[in-house]
C-alpha cells in the first residue's frame, strides 16, 4: 500500500508541474504574440501597508455601466484609436461576433458596480510611487480569446514608465 501512495503523490506532482509549465508557456506566448492595448486608468489609492507599494488599477472603460445587465463572465469589445488607446464598443457573452479592428478583453462581474477587466493591481519597488503617480494608461497584451496580461503602465505621451 505504501508503494501506491508514493506513486500517487509523484503522479500528482508531475501533473502539477506540467500544468504550471503549460501556464507559463501560454503567458510567454501572449507576451510575444499579443496585441498591445492601452486602457485609460481611473484614479485609485496607490498604497497598501500590508503588501508594500502597489497601484490598484481601475479602467475607465468599466466606468459608467449604469443599469447594463451584464453576464457574470464575458468579453469587453474594444476598438483602438489611432494612438492605440482602447475605446469600449460593447460587452458580449461570446467570443463572436467581432467586426474589423475590434479586440476582446475577458471580464468578470460580481455585480453592476464591480466589473474586473484585466489586471487589478501593479506592484513596484518601494520608494518608486512618485514615478507611477503620473500613469495615465495600463498597457495590456491581449490574444484572440480575450486573455490579457498587464505589461506596464504608460504616461500621457504613451511611453512606458520604467
Amino acid at each position: 500500500m505504501k508503494k501506491y501512495k508514493w506513486m500517487v503523490i509523484l503522479l500528482n506532482l508531475m501533473l502539477l508541474l506540467v500544468y504550471f509549465n503549460h501556464s507559463v508557456a501560454n503567458k510567454e506566448e501572449l507576451l510575444k504574440e499579443g496585441q498591445l492595448v492601452l486602457l485609460e486608468l481611473a484614479p485609485v489609492d496607490p498604497r497598501s501597508l500590508m503588501q508594500g507599494d502597489y497601484m490598484a488599477l481601475r479602467y475607465k472603460i468599466s466606468d459608467d455601466l449604469g443599469t447594463q445587465d451584464l453576464p457574470r463572465r464575458g468579453y469587453c469589445v474594444v476598438r483602438m484609436d489611432s494612438s492605440g488607446v482602447a475605446e469600449k464598443v460593447r460587452f458580449q457573452k461570446e467570443l463572436t461576433p467581432l467586426d474589423e479592428g475590434e479586440h476582446l478583453i475577458e471580464y468578470q462581474s460580481s455585480d453592476v458596480w464591480n466589473v474586473t477587466i484585466g489586471a487589478e493591481s501593479f506592484f513596484f519597488e518601494e520608494g518608486q510611487a512618485e514615478k507611477y503617480e503620473m500613469a495615465k494608461y495600463g498597457g495590456i497584451k491581449v490574444d484572440k480569446e480575450g486573455n490579457s496580461l498587464l505589461i506596464g503602465l504608460y504616461d500621457e505621451d504613451l511611453k512606458i514608465i520604467e
